[in-house]
This record gives C-alpha cells, sequence and structure tokens, in this order.
C-alpha cells in the first residue's frame, strides 16, 4: 500500500527508511530532537501522569499546581523560547498515554484548533467545539503557524512504540486540505521521531503529522505542551496552563 491509497483517519501508515537523528533542521524539516532535555524533571512529570486517566487517548491538562514549575519556567520553556522569542508560554497541554486500555493510531492531520478560555465570536475564528470541557476554534493559520509544540516523552519510543511520524519540511506549506495530504506526506517524506524517556522534540504546530498503534503491552506516555508568543485578538484569551 502506497502513501497515496492509505487512509487518512485510522488504519496503515506507511513507515520510511528516513529516521530521525541529528541531520533534522528546525528551519527545514519543522522539528528537532532534543536529548534528555526533560530528563532532570521526569519523576516530577510521571507523577502528574499518574493522577490522569488511563482509558482516554488524550487528557487535556489544565489548573492543575504541577503544571506551571514544570511548563512555564526551567529547561522546557527554554527551548520552545528559541523558536519564539522571550515572551514564549504553555498555551495548551495534552497527556497522551498509549496502553493496552487506550491504544489507538491517528491517521496524517494537521493541529488546527486551539484552546481558548471562552467563546467570543472573533471574524477567522470558527469552527467552534467543547473537548473535555474546553472551548475549542480554529483560528486563522497565522495564528498556529507563530506556533511550537513540545512534545515531553515519559517513556521510551522506540519504533515499535507509536513514535511520531512528520512530514518534513510540510510546515512551510500552509494548510493543506484533506484531499492533498497523502500527496503532501508522499512528496515531503517520512520522518521518524524515535525518543528516550526525558527526551523532546519540537515541531513547527501546523506540520502534518501521524502516528501507529504501539505494539506490545508497554506503555507510551507524551506530554503535549503547544507554546505561543502573541495574544488572541478581539477578546479572545488562550486557555493556559
Amino acid at each position: 500500500m502506497s502513501a497515496k491509497t492509505m487512509p487518512l483517519i485510522k488504519g496503515f501508515i506507511p513507515m520510511s527508511p528516513r529516521c530521525t537523528g541529528p541531520d533534522l533542521d528546525w528551519s527545514r524539516d519543522g522539528a528537532t530532537h532534543h536529548r534528555a532535555a526533560a530528563a532532570p524533571l521526569l519523576g516530577a512529570l510521571r507523577a502528574l501522569a499518574d493522577d490522569m486517566p488511563q482509558d482516554r487517548a488524550g487528557v487535556r491538562l489544565h489548573g492543575h499546581a504541577a503544571l506551571p514549575p514544570l511548563l512555564a519556567t526551567g529547561p522546557i520553556r527554554a527551548i520552545a523560547a528559541r523558536g519564539l522569542g522571550p515572551a514564549a508560554r504553555p498555551v495548551r497541554a495534552v497527556l497522551f498515554d498509549k496502553n493496552p486500555a487506550a491504544n489507538r493510531s491517528l491517521g496524517w492531520h494537521q493541529d488546527r484548533t486551539i484552546a481558548v478560555r471562552e467563546r467570543v465570536d472573533v471574524p477567522g475564528f470558527g469552527r467552534w467545539s467543547v473537548k473535555q470541557g474546553i472551548q475549542h476554534v480554529e483560528p486563522p493559520f497565522e495564528i498556529t503557524e507563530a506556533m511550537v509544540t513540545l512534545r515531553i516523552h515519559l517513556d521510551d519510543t522506540p519504533g515499535d512504540n507509536a513514535p511520531l511520524l512528520i512530514a518534513a519540511g510540510s510546515h512551510l506549506l500552509g494548510r493543506i486540505a484533506e484531499d492533498a495530504v497523502a500527496e503532501t506526506v508522499t512528496r515531503c517524506g517520512i520522518a521518524t521521531c524515535l525518543a528516550a524517556a526525558g527526551d523532546i522534540w519540537s515541531y513547527a504546530t501546523p506540520i502534518l503529522h501521524a502516528s501507529a498503534a504501539a505494539s506490545g503491552k508497554r506503555r507510551r506516555r507524551v506530554l503535549q505542551v503547544d507554546y505561543a508568543a502573541r495574544d488572541l485578538p478581539g477578546g479572545l484569551t488562550w486557555l493556559g496552563i
């Protein structure tokens, strides 16, 4: 099965012989591997994850006292600030826990929504939704292209434990129509974001990405955090953490 015929939501996700490593360039590929960057905080991050439900594909985190010290200051935030500048701040956090009770594949897509404190109708913002009680909205593309996403690995993520797959360079192509996703993945090529516990992957928020279901019975916990440096217009406010 080729990338052109793959399901876009669930099912087979083709792997590429091109694996990630120090060869990935942020400006060209849209992703960077930061080895052991979260290792000193791994105990605190795992303690936070242990308090979360394990039967959901993703748990949106907000209002937990442990989050700001971990994500709004220190070495994790410093990675986001490299791309966004000193105003970088966490605006959404989601814990993904793939385990035997919650294990599914995720087809190729761009992250297009942001989390906000309350609904305010502003021109250019639409497709409102509520996820786990939190207001989400799709903003103009210039909002998401000015964001950085960090994936903080709480467990080892080798090739058989559902590593993130990215279409390298797709962050430079703007908003990609759903019927153009497969062709874009084929054209860009696939990079596989292998990681050890304590590693962080940073990527441009609009990059096309996917992941397969994990094999075996190991857990694959990833804390995914979106960062932004700009305020939202028209009275909209980032949810934050």
